[in-house]
């Protein structure tokens, strides 16, 4: 591995500039369609239950599957990369995502469906991993923050740009095709990543010593399984009767915990533990991993509790919905322009801005449901749809900056693997739980819950550097 590395190192700096920015380009492009396909059932379950069936349970999992494999797999999917070569594991990987999406677009069936989501979820784990490592072995140190500097944002707008793509391609019903041609679409825009990323990502050999930690990956999947079962279960399926925490959901819950408990004690006596000691004594990395629980889990929680309203309460057809988060979008845009280049200069300061601001925008929003309810229109949510967006994007990309700007290469593929994993576990853990606080009370409720969510991070925004570390410093 290490003499594997030491020539990556060699060879990248005579890389033109040129492929560099193309390798990158390609890296995003497969990285967004993942994420974009991690949101689009927030706005499509509904239109999906109507044509299939399966209740308002199939709206839950719809999601959550995805993100429960997606989450559970990525860090396996790093360690996969390290071993049997990056490059060989994102075109396997992104192969598999684009036939998962054909299985999802063609699906006769929930059960099929939700199994077609699941194998997205794994497909995908293989290929955001390798990103980070694969420029990390292609970009000089001292240029290669720039690349990093690029992934917040993107995610931040795949977060909401998957529902607004989603909205528009219902709403268009693509040669009478429905909800499908949102699948299918990937077949189109994967196979072109797939073509460019065959001709242009290096050829690396791994490293065949590398070990997976199997048994701890099992474990998370059961923690995970168990927790996001019990809440969907609790929650009544998706119905707003009461009385859903029966003996079930309770006991689902409480072997997903004792199986995370089970996880934590095989992290610590494991020989090869998901996450690399040395990543978890890295302060900034370890502070920007329990922030990123809380941020990702408020922010899920959040744009899911706003489609339910949009459609549930306000009787919105998909295209309208995609419309109504256009402000968020524009707001996650305006933060990532205004704020490029500020990291160097306000560090930490910034996050903690950006939270503050994410903030603010959930108590308009909260006070403007809760004044109007089901008479709330356009125009009043407009502006705090603005200023959540503009918290997003002042945040999100300060903390994965600040969080693994110093990782050095031969940790990239397990540092962004794990900083991934938690977004999307915290994704699947909020949406989850504030779903449940919503079929039980209504949006107010919700955002209220998501605003406290908010809040804690705010001290835990506190625990990160105060400044990106200095190129080269180590």
């Amino acid at each position: 591995m290490t003499q594997t590395l030491h020539n990556a190192n060699t060879k990248r700096d005579d890389l033109p500039a040129r492929t560099r920015w193309a390798i990158l380009a390609v890296i995003l492009a497969a990285d967004i369609l993942d994420l974009l396909d991690a949101t689009i059932t927030n706005i499509a379950a509904p239109t999906i239950t109507a044509d299939l069936g399966g209740g308002p349970a199939l709206v839950q999992w719809l999601g959550a599957a995805y993100a429960l494999a997606l989450g559970v797999l990525l860090v396996p999917g790093g360690r996969l990369g390290d071993k049997y070569g990056r490059r060989k594991l994102f075109l396997i990987g992104l192969a598999g995502f684009i036939a998962a999406s054909l299985a999802c677009g063609l699906a006769p069936t929930p059960a099929t469906l939700v199994a077609a989501r699941l194998l997205q979820g794994a497909f995908g784990a293989l290929v955001i991993p390798q990103g980070f490592g694969i420029l990390g072995a292609t970009w000089p140190r001292d240029q290669i923050g720039r690349a990093f500097a690029l992934f917040g944002p993107a995610m931040g707008l795949s977060a909401v740009g998957g529902p607004v793509l989603a909205g528009f391609l219902i709403d268009a019903d693509i040669a009478g095709l429905g909800w499908r041609p949102m699948f299918l679409i990937n077949l189109l825009l994967g196979g072109a990543a797939l073509l460019a990323a065959a001709r242009l990502l290096p050829r690396d050999t791994g490293d065949s010593a590398v070990s997976v930690d199997v048994p701890g990956s099992a474990l998370l999947a059961g923690a995970m399984l168990g927790v996001l079962g019990g809440l969907i279960d609790g929650s009544g399926g998706g119905t707003s009767s009461g009385g859903a925490w029966t003996a079930r959901p309770l006991t689902l819950l409480l072997l997903g915990l004792v199986a995370f408990a089970a996880f934590c004690h095989r992290q610590r006596t494991a020989a090869h533990p998901l996450i690399e000691p040395s990543l978890l004594r890295n302060r900034g990395f370890a502070a920007g991993l329990t922030l990123g629980v809380a941020a990702f889990a408020a922010t899920s929680g959040l744009l899911y509790v706003i489609s339910l309203f949009l459609q549930r309460d306000l009787g919105r057809t998909p295209a309208d919905t995609a419309l109504g988060l256009i402000p968020l979008t524009l707001g996650i845009v305006i933060a990532s322009i205004a704020c490029h280049g500020l990291l160097h200069t306000y560090g930490r300061r910034l996050a903690v801005t950006g939270l503050l601001i994410l903030l603010a925008g959930c108590v308009w929003l909260t006070l403007v449901i809760h004044n109007s309810g089901t008479h709330t229109t356009s125009w009043s949510l407009t502006p705090p749809l603005v200023i959540l967006g503009v918290g997003m994007g002042t945040c999100f990309g300060t903390i994965y900056d600040l969080t693994i700007g110093d990782i050095a290469p031969p940790e990239a593929g397990s540092a962004s693997g794990s900083l991934n994993a938690v977004q999307q576990l915290a994704n699947a853990l909020g949406a989850a739980a504030v779903t449940t606080v919503y079929f039980h009370s209504d949006g107010t409720m919700s955002l209220l819950v998501v605003a406290a969510g908010l809040a804690t991070c705010l001290p835990l925004a506190a625990l990160l550097p105060s400044k990106p570390q200095e190129e080269g410093h180590h």
